[in-house]
């Protein structure tokens, strides 16, 4: 794989590889016929984010395919080795000219070259890893709900919500209007607890289709790496949500650009227990280790396999899959546990887990089958 950047191209790219770096810890590259793309996904996997650049986005642009039959080449970096050559973006504006980007197989060997200018060329080798094909399964066509607003709206929406803020409530209200509000837990005292609440009304949005009284809940960090890309790009962002627990997506649309991300919202027990009885899908009650292939119907997911195509992302959902009543009474008597689970709880967007403070303890009604001695054996 052969690139070039030239002009404000860089900085773009720089901002990019910024709001990824608030995902995760690697970056993944796949260079394919549509353009180079940069992911991350976070650790508990409950975050994903995806930067599509297109062919006309650089000077040049080689992926380096032979063939049609020829396999693409997949890898991932240590995101602070890749964030350390676009760490300053002032002076990539003020002195970069030219990026080439030089992806070497058999080297193992990812380079970068900054020219710069009065001739100053600056190259980095970055080792890489050889990695398979990361890519989260969504469909935004089937959300319920949707809005389209300028991301300087919602950047000065969220300016006024402390820094240390974990999560945040998107919902609606009366006459239309679209609310953000931080996140207050059951437990905690309304005396106490200061409470941040902003009301936007309908008329400055772009587009507002949304379910009356729908509300999500969603982390702030990475939405806020989205928005400082977004708002620096002058580019509107559309939501994508549905009920709590279901992920919500966050697109970017240009001519040269695809971005999408991917977030886990808060799972609702009343949301949950309605929806036991109504979309076919059973909900465990507390998790157990095994049972991914409940929530993987409608849950976002990871496909990790080698002979993905190489094009882009092409989201679809999950079709509901059929569960068989004994085996979901066996993963309730092995990882369940009666009473009321966590408030709280994030389901993770690829595996279908839920995120719980601590783990499932052993059930309290499984069957005896060796009673205790008090003699020796």
């Amino acid at each position: 794989m052969r690139c070039v950047i030239a002009g404000g191209n860089v900085k773009v790219l720089g901002r990019a590889v910024h709001s990824l770096s608030r995902i995760g810890d690697e970056l993944y590259l796949e260079p394919t016929e549509s353009g180079l793309s940069l992911r991350a996904v976070n650790s508990s996997r409950s975050a994903f984010a995806s930067f599509l650049f297109a062919p006309l986005f650089f000077e040049l642009y080689e992926p380096g395919i032979a063939g049609p039959d020829t396999e693409v080449f997949r890898c991932k970096v240590h995101m602070k080795s890749f964030l350390s050559v676009f760490r300053s973006l002032p002076s990539l504006e003020k002195s970069v000219g030219k990026c080439l980007i030089l992806l070497k197989p058999r080297a193992s060997r990812l380079v970068l070259q900054l020219h710069c200018k009065y001739g100053v060329t600056k190259t980095h080798n970055l080792a890489f890893q050889e990695c398979e094909r990361l890519q989260a399964v969504f469909d935004t066509q089937r959300c319920s709900s949707r809005l389209c607003a300028p991301a300087r709206l919602l950047a000065e929406a969220v300016v006024h919500f402390p820094p240390t803020l974990a999560e945040v409530t998107l919902g609606t209200g009366p006459g239309g209007k679209i609310s953000l509000r931080n996140y207050m837990e059951d437990e905690a005292e309304p005396s106490k607890t200061m409470v941040t609440e902003l009301w936007l009304a309908e008329d400055e949005f772009q587009l507002v289709a949304v379910a009356p009284g729908s509300h999500i809940t969603f982390c702030l960090k990475e939405f806020r790496g989205l928005l400082s890309f977004a708002e620096a790009s002058n580019l509107p962002l559309t939501i994508h949500f549905d009920e709590p627990g279901r992920p919500v997506v966050f697109t970017l649309d240009d001519t040269v650009l695809e971005v999408h991300l991917v977030l886990a919202t808060l799972s609702d027990l009343e949301s949950d227990s309605q929806s036991t009885s109504t979309n076919g899908v059973s909900h465990l009650p507390v998790p157990s280790e095994d049972f991914a292939d409940d929530l993987e119907s409608y849950m976002a997911a990871i496909e990790t396999s080698e002979g993905g195509s190489g094009g882009p992302p092409s989201p679809t959902f999950p079709q509901p899959a059929d569960t068989d009543p004994e085996e979901e009474e066996e993963e309730e008597e092995e990882g369940g546990v009666p009473g009321t689970p966590p408030h709280k709880k994030f389901r993770s967007l690829f595996f279908g887990s839920v995120m719980t403070p601590g783990r499932p303890g052993p059930a309290t009604t499984q069957e005896v089958l060796a009673e205790d001695s008090d003699g020796e054996c």
